[in-house]
């Protein structure tokens, strides 16, 4: 097979010894784990104090990158990971001066990676979030549930079972998303071992947790009820230390940006959160006890929803080893985005009377503990800068990956989901090109990474979101928030963004603007030949949460 000579030829170009699975016939299972709104920082092996025992096995048996990235925000990424194109450049995320976004409608070349993967033989599952344009089962699914319950984390109203509104039960008192997510996820995999094990199966699995509204069960609310009293500041430079410790990060912990709060102003939710609200990472020390209390419980709260998360993924793996396809699975874990600073109260409203974390709720994680969720790096989600798009990526595969525990330090970036799923189950994107024209795609394969800790070459990493803007070439990053003049780092010695050079360097500034410019251009060009060409597809459902 082709994707076995390939893997052959990359691991003996690297000196390598040659895997056992370079003679195995069998094409690999893959599974896509997607947590959203969770900081860099929030998986134990990335430095956190929250449990995360599944995920830190598969790491500890697999590859953990530092420098894999996403697009800032939840529905741009989600394109990106399952086209392999930026956003932009499918109509899901704005261009200057031209439409896109959450509402966008992707052009009919532009498949979803299950779409592709059905000419390799492959039955595909999804379990959890959508947020992508299109009905599931038309993205190439067999079978779907679409969790759209982001408001109420204690409800299965709104969801979908492929592509069917379901009817909740009468008596929703134990249901909890997180665990319907699994459930589903399982419950097809089931479904697989009994009537379909002459496939192989792609499952997509993404999370709403550990987004707002922070809901999570009491019983893992507890176990954190008073770990975050010390504080943001304490808990950053704690994280920060595991992370040295690690080999993580070689930069410096950036400093908290005390004055940059919440992306968007909502005046009235912190009216109707009370006075323990807080929309500025202030130092610790000035709170006041209600305040201190009053966030220190959000946390609590957030941690508590990845904390189960990493329980539901831990009955997942399980499923995996008793159906016998554990050691044959390709897992990919990241987020969406980096956490979030938003503050805001909506769908059922805000009730300051309930338990924090219950039904009647609606808490955010604010822009505090969001910094110490993103350590060591800037700013948060919507961003740019690496607070915003810097996700941890963890791989494991027992049959294909000789590798443990180690580390990764390529850049990389959701556009790199799908090249490296393609070359490894053998499906050649330049013939799929030949039968049916589409543009080339961004994203670069992996696969040489899982060998050894080379660098994957490309020409640049690019980002624009709500008119936050960045570039990346080689380790240069040059970045900039809506409205403000260009930042530039060297990102080989400052990823913390921190000192910029763009007062030192103007050519080197007005070299990656250029780069910048003419990828967006590019993109533009494309956009509008497409807008021309492709008559508008149904929209997935209803405005989804940002």
């Amino acid at each position: 097979m082709k994707y076995l000579l390939n893997l052959s030829l990359i691991v003996a170009s690297f000196g390598i010894h040659q895997p056992s699975f370079a003679v195995e016939a069998s094409k690999p299972n893959v599974i896509v784990i997607l947590a959203d709104d969770m900081g860099y920082s929030d998986v134990s092996c990335y430095g956190s104090e929250i449990a995360t025992p599944h995920l830190d096995s598969l790491a500890a048996n697999g590859l953990r990158f530092t420098q894999f990235y996403n697009t800032a925000r939840c529905w741009p990424t989600r394109a990106a990971l399952l086209t392999g194109y930026y956003p932009q450049q499918v109509h899901r995320d704005a261009l200057p001066d031209m439409p896109g976004g959450g509402q966008g409608v992707r052009p009919k070349w532009a498949k979803l990676l299950p779409e592709r993967l059905r000419a390799a033989g492959y039955r595909s599952y999804h379990s959890g979030k959508w947020h992508i344009d299109g009905d599931v089962l038309a993205g190439g699914f067999d079978r779907s549930l679409h969790t759209r319950n982001d408001g109420n984390f204690f409800t299965a109203r709104g969801n979908l079972i492929d592509d069917v509104p379901v009817a909740p039960a009468a008596d929703e008192s134990g249901y909890y998303v997180t665990t319907a997510t699994a459930e589903h996820a399982i419950e097809c995999l089931k479904d697989h071992a009994a009537n379909h094990m002459d496939k192989p199966f792609f499952q997509y699995i993404p999370f709403i947790a550990p987004h707002f509204p922070l809901h999570a069960l009491p019983q893992d609310i507890v176990r954190y009820r008073d770990k975050y009293l010390s504080g943001w500041d304490e808990m950053r430079q704690m994280r920060f230390s595991r992370q040295q410790q690690m080999g993580i990060t070689n930069t410096t912990l950036s400093a908290l940006e005390r004055e940059v709060g919440p992306p968007y102003a909502f005046p009235d939710a912190i009216e109707k959160l009370g006075p323990g609200e807080v929309d500025r990472p202030l130092p610790w020390s000035e709170l006041t006890e209600e305040q201190r209390g009053f966030q220190a419980a959000k946390m609590a709260i957030h941690a508590a929803m990845i904390d189960r998360m990493d329980q539901e993924i831990g009955r997942i793996l399980t499923q995996l080893r008793d159906m016998g396809v554990y050691e044959n699975t390709l897992i990919f874990f990241a987020s969406d985005n980096g956490a979030s600073a938003e503050i805001m109260v909506r769908h059922g409203g805000h009730d300051p009377s309930a338990t924090p974390g219950s039904e009647a709720t609606y808490l955010c994680l604010g822009p505090g503990f969001s910094s110490a969720c993103n350590t060591p790096f800037r700013r948060h989600k919507t961003w740019v800068h690496e607070g915003g798009i810097s996700t941890p990526l963890i791989v494991h595969w027992p049959r294909g990956i000789a590798a443990k525990n180690e580390l990764r330090h390529t850049p990389g970036h959701v556009i790199d989901i799908v090249p490296t799923v393609l070359e490894l189950v053998g499906i050649d994107p330049a013939h799929e090109a030949a039968n049916e024209p589409i543009p080339a795609a961004p994203g670069k394969s992996l696969v040489p990474a899982f060998f050894a800790d080379v660098t994957v070459a490309r020409d640049s990493l690019w980002w624009l979101h709500e008119g936050n803007r960045a570039v990346r070439v080689g380790d240069w990053k040059l970045v900039a928030a809506k409205g403000d003049p260009w930042e530039l780092y060297d990102l080989k010695s400052d990823r913390a963004e921190q000192h910029n050079l763009a007062r030192q360097m103007p050519e080197k500034v007005n070299d990656l603007e250029k780069v910048w410019l003419l990828q967006t251009d590019r993109f533009k060009d494309l956009a509008r030949q497409t807008l021309a060409a492709q008559p508008q597809r149904k929209a997935g459902g209803p405005k989804q949460s940002k």
